[in-house]
């Protein structure tokens, strides 16, 4: 198996070898243990030593289940797929999204996707756009801040069937979101 992309991003935030991740989850049982089982291990290990401990544990407890061959890059616990698709904008979070809404019920492709109209919510720190597919997956729009004012636009799609569904629905979002970046 190709190393996971995830591994080196672990070891720098955890401060620890992936190895050590392995032998510590594989001593205490780890290939036995559900997910939630592994992620709380993980997090008494990182509890107290650095910020956003939860959501490593949980990185490093969805890399170690790919490890073990239980999950493939990009599946959920429940067994589908999710996949996002990101893009760096000179917006800001307000604006991003306002763009965004205004793009995406005017482009053809997006309306093709959707099964219903989306909802938007959020703060003027982060906001979301999220609406239901046409085959049952759910999409998640979110315009995120960035240290220098602008904000990112990530698009995320849950609940794809298959790990083709996945590859072919992320070819999806690359398009819409250059299509979306190209009318900026």
């Amino acid at each position: 198996m190709a190393e996971n992309p995830r591994i080196a991003s672990i070891e720098r935030a955890t401060k620890r070898p992936w190895e050590e991740w392995v032998t510590l989850l594989s001593g205490a049982g780890g290939t036995d243990f559900s997910h939630k089982d592994i992620a709380s291990k993980v997090y008494e290990e990182l509890e107290g030593s650095m910020e956003q401990a939860g959501w490593w544990a949980q990185s490093v407890a969805v890399t170690y289940e790919q490890h073990i061959g239980r999950r493939l890059p990009g599946q959920r616990s429940d067994g589908t797929f999710q996949l996002s698709v990101s893009r760096s904008t000179a917006l800001g979070v307000e604006v991003l999204m306002q763009r965004w809404s205004e793009f995406a019920a005017a482009d053809n492709t997006m309306q093709g996707l959707l099964a219903e109209p989306p909802r938007i919510s959020g703060t003027e720190r982060r906001m979301s756009w999220r609406a239901k597919a046409t085959d049952g997956s759910a999409v998640l729009v979110t315009s995120e801040p960035k240290k220098n004012g602008t904000a990112s636009i990530v698009a995320t799609q849950m609940g794809l069937p298959s790990p083709e569904a996945n590859d072919a629905a992320r070819q999806v979002w690359v398009d819409i979101l250059a299509a979306f970046l190209e009318r900026l």
